[in-house]
């Protein structure tokens, strides 16, 4: 097939984790498409920014749709892929007038797409990764990535701003990182820090290193408190995505619960463990990808039906199984250690 014109990735909505794990579709774009751009949210701009099959990134300020479907009319996209429809990204694709475009079908608003695709959830499907549901997307016309695997490159300047919060902290040699929150425990006010305290002097105690406590600005207080208990160093709001995903690349390994940040620091190449606490979780379909990852799921008898949006104590967060989760860190690391050997050493 020959690689030619312009694709447009189209996913503004949702978390970062969805636009880092919907930038595989982009892959995909490039074994048809010599250009691939991306149409996101202001806030996951700076993410996309560092996806090397994305070459420029437009933004949805959420202003007037017509001037935005005519800057995008001015590239003369030949396809789009709109991995988070609602009306307004499906009617912002048709008015730049891009012949070919992909998007979910049984909408209301589907008749705007050229080539409508079921999305598997809704046909009972509740394990396969959503980075494969996202490229039923991509296959639609053609497409397809046989590394479905979202992957992040910091640039130089992420580097630098990771390294002087390192040489800052005084931290010179191997440390971890701990992310004991997400956006439900920031917007709820709820989140217990007893269980993520007592992870964290674990993970202390056991690989002996500087643990830094990340978090967004909106999880200092919950992160302050897990740090001081904890016995880690407080980073909430201390970075941008960029340096973060630096930071996380250099980490001895990432432990946290499942949110954007674990997916971040996955495809910054960190060994991941993503915590899954709730019952309810669904690991197989938003687990970290990739061969240095793991999961940990949910072991706390949660009462039936409770879910994430609605729980009145987070007994689970309160009552984490630290020894499975230090277990789960200890197996990454030993299986990431005998890959490494045999990749320096394939005929030992």
């Amino acid at each position: 097939m020959a690689v030619d014109g312009r694709a447009l990735l189209l996913c503004a909505g949702g978390g970062l984790g969805d636009s880092l794990i919907a930038s595989v579709v982009a892959r995909a774009l490039r074994t048809r498409f010599a250009r691939v751009d991306a149409f996101t949210l202001p806030a996951h701009r700076e993410l996309l920014e560092r996806v090397a099959e994305i070459d420029r990134v437009h933004v949805d300020d959420g202003g007037d749709m017509r001037a935005a479907a005519q800057v995008l009319q001015s590239y003369a996209y030949d396809a789009c892929v709109v991995t988070w429809a609602t009306s307004r990204t499906a009617r912002l694709a048709q008015l730049a007038a891009i012949p070919i475009r992909v998007g979910q079908s049984r909408r209301l608003y589907s008749h705007r797409f050229t080539h409508q695709v079921a999305v598997r959830s809704e046909r009972g499907d509740v394990t396969t990764h959503w980075s494969q549901i996202l490229l039923d997307y991509a296959r639609a016309i053609g497409c397809d990535a046989s590394d479905s695997v979202p992957r992040v490159t910091p640039t130089s300047a992420d580097e630098r701003e990771a390294g002087a919060l390192l040489e800052s902290l005084g931290i010179a040699g191997a440390y971890a990182i701990l992310h004991p929150a997400n956006a439900v425990a920031t917007e709820r006010g709820l989140w217990p820090t007893v269980g993520w305290s007592a992870l964290g002097r674990a993970l202390r105690e056991r690989f002996g290193m500087p643990l830094l406590v990340s978090g967004s600005a909106a999880d200092a207080e919950i992160v302050a408190e897990i740090a001081r208990d904890g016995g880690g160093i407080d980073i909430a709001g201390r970075t941008s995505i960029g340096a973060f995903a630096a930071l996380a690349g250099r980490a001895r390994f990432f432990a946290g619960i499942t949110t954007g940040s674990m997916h971040v620091a996955a495809a910054a190449g960190a060994p991941t463990v993503g915590i899954f606490p709730f019952q309810t979780d669904t690991p197989e379909r938003w687990g970290p990808t990739g061969e240095r990852t793991a999961t940990v799921r949910a072991s706390y008898p949660c009462r039936p039906g409770e879910r994430k949006e609605t729980c009145p104590d987070y007994a689970c967060v309160a009552n984490l199984n630290v020894p499975r989760i230090v277990a789960a860190v200890e197996t990454l690391l030993a299986r990431n250690e005998v890959a490494r050997r045999q990749e320096s050493n394939p005929l030992a």
